[in-house]
């Protein structure tokens, strides 16, 4: 009989890959909560959107035998939560959490890797007395203490520039707040991590170094790693550029955050369920720094495995919620190196032209081996997006894959130019457009 596995937070783009998967079961894919329905326009509906998936599978004729995503907040929560009505296998609720709460998973960091975890402390934004008690020296990093596609998150310097960001913070942050409160009700939640509520920030000592993320997953209480991805920003900024894979770094670094990684997650209760940890790493002294940890695949991950695996890992995600180990290939895929970029400008402006499905298909035809999803459109003002960093705006991913990381730059770069995106200055006093940065080789290992 087939296998039901239902999706929480089903896009377009990842849908394909999930429906497209080879796994050695019968099974049906289904749509249970669209991308949309979860994020309700930057509104995060908890409770409509548990009410809903609700509904639906109790009107559903079949057996239920699986519930999974691939996305953030609110995704992973609201799949622990359904998971636990359903008796399904997954990740607890407990247990997501203490990974996506910044300080409760600060405070379970600490414990069991203290040598990784940078300085933190929590703070009330609104609380003059606190902001002003703030004991981390600057500079360092405020954030909500759930943050998503590093919303609100501002890089501080100095007191003015806390001022800034505390304005900001205040003024924004109930959008993801409010939900995050709906989440945490569903929890048994510790006293002392009870009292921080969704309104809460968590500072954290700047990291320097290269980045890199670990992606794994725990089957009945064992740990395993099944790749290590370089993460790169733009060069002299903090936005984010590309996950690169397979990864450059050191086989002794490589092997010190894959353990690192198992040691953790088993450390949090985490079981039944896929994960990936991020971390800073600075060759000169090869000293390594926690970021934070995902309770989820790395969608954004997908193709490339796929491209230097031979299969994505939403494998993993699905196998996972079935009950099964799951059983990955290794350098099996058509390339040597595979990446997904992230097109950004770093300053406002309105989308005079886009390219339309017409012009990104023919692009995709003329480089092979690549996917592209463009996030604006034509007439956009770029300040008007939705859930995009405090330093830039995000216009399109590029995923493609090449022999090597050469290759790979140059591919990429002839693929921007190709696509033709043209921007018109919001102030007419301006005397520029945005532009749009093109990458060379040396920017490929400097952050």
């Amino acid at each position: 009989m087939s296998k039901n596995v239902f999706v929480v937070g089903a896009d377009a783009f990842n849908m394909r890959k999930v429906r497209a998967l080879d796994i050695p079961v019968d099974h049906r894919i289904h749509e249970l909560l669209s991308f949309d329905e979860v994020k309700g326009g930057g509104r995060y509906p908890v409770e409509e959107s548990l009410q809903l998936a609700d509904e639906r599978l109790e009107a559903f004729d079949g057996s239920i035998d699986a519930i999974v995503g691939y996305w953030d907040f609110p995704v992973t929560a609201l799949v622990a939560i359904l998971c636990r009505r359903h008796d399904l296998p997954s990740p607890s609720l407990e247990s997501v959490l203490r990974c996506e709460h910044k300080y409760w998973s600060r405070v379970e960091q600490r414990k069991v890797l203290p040598d990784l975890t940078p300085r933190f402390a929590e703070v009330d934004p609104f609380d003059d007395g606190a902001v002003d008690a703030i004991d981390v020296p600057y500079p360092f990093w405020i954030k909500p203490i759930k943050g998503t596609d590093s919303l609100l998150a501002f890089k501080v310097r100095n007191d003015a520039e806390l001022k800034s960001s505390i304005r900001q913070i205040r003024r924004r942050i109930e959008s993801i707040a409010r939900p995050f409160d709906h989440i945490l009700s569903h929890a048994d939640l510790p006293d002392d991590i009870a009292r921080v509520k969704g309104h809460h920030c968590i500072v954290e000592e700047l990291i320097p170094g290269r980045q890199c993320t670990v992606e794994g997953y725990i089957h009945q209480g064992q740990a395993f790693h099944h790749g290590i991805i370089d993460s790169i920003n733009y060069p002299k900024r903090s936005s984010f550029l590309r996950y690169q894979y397979p990864s450059v770094l050191p086989k002794r670094i490589k092997d010190r955050v894959s353990e690192a990684s198992k040691e953790l997650m088993q450390h949090l209760g985490y079981d039944n369920g896929a994960y990936n940890v991020e971390y800073f790493y600075q060759p000169k002294t090869e000293k390594l720094a926690l970021l934070e940890i995902n309770p989820r695949i790395s969608q954004s991950h997908s193709d490339i495995f796929e491209k230097v695996d031979g299969a994505s890992n939403q494998q993993i995600m699905v196998e996972l919620g079935l009950g099964r180990r799951p059983d990955f290939p290794l350098r099996q895929g058509r390339y040597g190196c595979a990446a997904k970029f992230h097109v950004r400008v770093f300053e406002d402006g309105i989308a005079r032209h886009v390219p339309d499905d017409e012009a990104v298909e023919a692009v995709e035809r003329e480089f092979p081996g690549t996917l592209i999803e463009v996030k604006i459109k034509q007439g956009m003002r770029l300040a008007d997006l939705l859930e995009q960093d405090s330093y830039s705006y995000d216009l399109a991913h590029v995923h493609t894959g090449a022999r090597d990381r050469r290759a790979l730059l140059q591919k990429y770069n002839r693929i921007l130019e190709a696509l033709h995106f043209e921007f018109d200055p919001v102030d007419d006093s301006r005397d520029s457009a945005p532009d749009i940065v093109e990458i060379t080789e040396q920017s490929a290992v400097e952050n």
